[in-house]
């Protein structure tokens, strides 16, 4: 026999819709991510040719801007669907999976605290190994430039790290005209320069290297970013809080919407 419960017993509209709209930023985000990543591979013709993908030695950025769009695609759309239809099953894989990358975070900052001569390692390894694929893939080339500009620095520890690139390596039997050279985004700019000259890394190597400070940075760019990190880490903490004040926000919002559809069905029986 059932008995029946007259409680004024409901889901909360405001906590449904704060849900709803809190991940449908997200979803839609995700899906502009995708469609720009999809993008970026329809320009260089890997979606012509998906051969491509697993010839590249070094890291490809667009897979970075799939994954994180597929990630975000797939927990907006569970947050949002499970919102309004007020399906527990979407809700509490939102709050799981959300729950889970925010351990994988706190696991993360702790291991590099804990390892940092490792990690220090690990990246000056990645570095290196995409300093060889330098010419391979244009979305790591210009991740490259950009990040030796920003840095003001060249290479992984110095600018002899580009002998690892067949093309501006210095042995006296490499044909390229780029050899003993480095990319242009080491080289020291000009303010008043108004066009960029990209063959300013010329043959810069093939000097003392004495020498080589009057036309590029000779700063390696993880010591450059061990510099950063300390003058910036009110920055970076802060990034890293808002990050977690939101998946905390999202949820409390999922067990909080949660909650209410259990006790409607609950009310029910």
């Amino acid at each position: 026999m059932h008995y029946y419960r007259y409680e004024n017993a409901e889901v909360s509209c405001c906590y449904k819709y704060l849900m709803f709209s809190y991940n449908i930023i997200f979803w839609l985000a995700g899906a502009a991510f995708i469609a720009i990543g999809f993008w970026a591979w329809s320009e260089k013709g890997v979606l012509l040719d998906l051969t491509q993908v697993t010839r590249l030695h070094g890291f490809d950025p667009v897979w970075l801007v799939l994954a994180v769009g597929a990630l975000t695609f797939i927990l907006g759309f569970a947050g949002c669907v499970g919102a309004l239809r007020e399906n527990i099953c979407l809700l509490k894989f939102f709050s799981g999976v959300i729950g889970f990358i925010f351990f994988l975070e706190l696991t993360a900052a702790v291991l590099a605290f804990v390892f940092q001569d490792n990690v220090r390692e690990w990246i000056n390894d990645f570095f290196l190994a995409n300093v060889k694929a330098y010419r391979e893939d244009i979305d790591l080339q210009n991740l490259i430039d950009s990040l030796q500009k920003m840095n003001h620095c060249c290479g992984a520890k110095e600018p002899d790290d580009w002998n690892l690139n067949v093309y501006f390596n210095c042995t006296n039997n490499n044909p390229s005209r780029e050899r003993c050279g480095v990319p242009f985004s080491c080289c020291i700019s000009d303010p008043a320069d108004s066009v960029l000259n990209t063959q300013c890394g010329y043959d810069v190597r093939k000097g003392p290297k004495g020498d080589w400070s009057y036309n590029i940075y000779v700063k390696g760019c993880i010591p450059a970013l061990e510099e950063w990190l300390p003058r910036n880490i009110y920055i970076v903490a802060g990034g890293f809080i808002i990050i977690s004040v939101l998946q905390m926000m999202g949820i409390f919002l999922a067990r909080t919407l949660i909650g209410d559809i259990e006790k409607v069905k609950f009310n029910y029986y």
